[in-house]
């Protein structure tokens, strides 16, 4: 190992606001005991209508408030705040506003992280509300397993493709995952900035998929940590754009799939996803 991984390193987190009024303020207060650290903590705005509000409670919580100056994304607003962030931050978590952390739950992915070189991220155990645990921590997407996942999952709970792409009841012991959830991951900085950062072509959902999977190319391993914690509380600042939202997943996930099975003979299986997703993004709601 060498003496950069054997040296502890700065460690920032970031979360994106948008209208995040509700949530903001636990979020950021949660912080505090998340590390022993000297942990900055960063707040990108994508032009909120509340963007005052929001950038006095962040200041007024000692972090530091970046106004994107346009909603252009999760992905691309995580990216402009990591972008500002020192060249000595080793570790960036990065998280919805609209979750909680648990004490020491950054020291625990970060110590996690430091224990082998090539781990790229860590992903904590994430919780609901209700204590349920979150399915976090799951496999690459293939054209198999999206097919199935999206045929399936709303008609027929236990089926094969779903629980195998959500590793459903896989969530007590460390392990490696094909992608972790962009609500609550720490990556390791150097390899954030050699991927470019998240994929902006991704407005809303896959985005983490996508870095979760280049990280995978890149020989590092993406890790779910049990024994770090944090509980998704939920907001308010996307109630009533179900619709939309169910669109956008549906339309990301196409575009990733697209992306990686990018080949010309494959694209029947393209076609044949494309209107699998079209008829799920018009039936219930999808997790």
């Amino acid at each position: 190992m060498t003496e950069e991984h054997r040296t502890p390193g700065r460690a920032a987190i970031v979360t994106v606001s948008y209208n995040s009024d509700d949530v903001l303020p636990p979020f950021l207060a949660s912080t505090a005991a998340a590390s022993d650290r000297d942990v900055e903590v960063v707040v990108a705005d994508n032009e909120s209508a509340s963007a005052a509000h929001l950038r006095a409670v962040t200041e007024d919580a000692g972090a530091r408030f970046v106004a994107v100056g346009a909603n252009l994304g999760y992905g691309a607003a995580v990216n402009r705040a990591v972008a500002t962030l020192s060249p000595d931050v080793r570790w960036v978590l990065v998280s919805n506003p609209d979750v909680v952390l648990e004490p020491h739950a950054l020291d625990r992915m970060i110590a996690t992280a430091e224990s082998d070189p090539t781990i790229g991220a860590v992903g904590p155990k994430l919780l609901e509300t209700d204590g349920q645990v979150y399915p976090s921590a799951r496999l690459v997407p293939s054209l198999r397993t999206g097919l199935g996942h999206a045929v399936f999952a709303n008609v027929w709970q236990g089926n094969p493709w779903t629980k195998r792409y959500r590793q459903d009841g896989d969530h007590t012991g460390r392990r490696d995952a094909g992608w972790l959830s962009g609500a609550c991951v720490l990556v390791r900085r150097d390899v954030f900035d050699r991927l470019g950062g998240f994929d902006e072509g991704f407005f809303m959902y896959f985005e983490d998929v996508d870095l979760g999977w280049r990280i995978g190319r890149q020989g590092y391993r993406n890790v779910y940590e049990p024994a770090a914690v944090a509980t998704h509380v939920g907001g308010t600042a996307t109630q009533g754009s179900s619709d939309r939202m169910r669109r956008a997943h549906h339309e990301s996930a196409y575009r990733f799939l697209a992306q990686k099975y990018s080949a010309w003979w494959l694209s029947p299986l393209r076609l044949a996803l494309r209107v699998a997703l079209t008829v799920r993004a018009r039936a219930t709601h999808t997790r």
